[in-house]
């Protein structure tokens, strides 16, 4: 006969979860995902430091004549003209938002809800174009509508998408014209 073993006398298994090594490893990594995030932000503040000299916004005026254009979207920043990778995050500029864009003969407001608003007037406006990306936002060939304009002594692009993409290749030709008349005036 051959011995029966139950299995209440055979030996016990290892335990599954070893608890405390488990909530180590998780407190470790909460802790390094929050150094990662406040060392972004520092960089974030740091960049901001460096573009101090960059001057305050300019104000909507009071009366800025007919609406030539209107387009509701996403602004997804501003860079150092013709370097589609250096941020400008001063006076807000880096925080994407949504927007609303209004072009009249007096120039270019953006509403951005959440964001600080900026106002960029027609003599400023140096170009438009469409372009496939800007810091931190890569899109399709000609999924983004970038305006030049000067600020102080920096040229700055912004990018902006329409929520109709089809919008793009107006705003383009307006600006472009607006800008063409503005300078022939000059």
């Amino acid at each position: 006969m051959t011995p029966v073993i139950l299995l209440a006398e055979a030996e016990k298994s290892a335990p599954v979860t070893d608890w405390p090594a488990r909530i180590g490893w998780l407190v470790g990594l909460l802790l390094f995902i929050a150094l990662v995030y406040w060392l972004m932000r520092e960089g974030w503040k740091w960049r901001a430091t460096l573009q101090s000299d960059i001057p305050e916004l300019p104000a909507a005026p009071e009366d800025t004549g007919p609406v030539k254009l209107t387009m509701s979207g996403r602004y997804h920043g501003s860079t150092t003209a013709g370097q589609w990778l250096d941020r400008i995050v001063a006076h807000g500029l880096g925080t994407r938002s949504l927007a609303e864009l209004t072009l009249t003969d007096a120039g270019l407001a953006v509403e951005r809800p959440g964001a600080n608003d900026f106002f960029i007037p027609a003599a400023a406006l140096r170009e438009a174009r469409l372009d496939k990306g800007i810091a931190g936002k890569v899109l399709t060939e000609g999924g983004l509508l970038v305006v030049t304009w000067a600020h102080g002594d920096k040229l700055i692009d912004s990018g902006f998408r329409s929520d109709h993409a089809a919008e793009h290749p107006a705003w383009v030709d307006t600006l472009n014209h607006m800008i063409n008349d503005t300078e022939g005036a000059r």
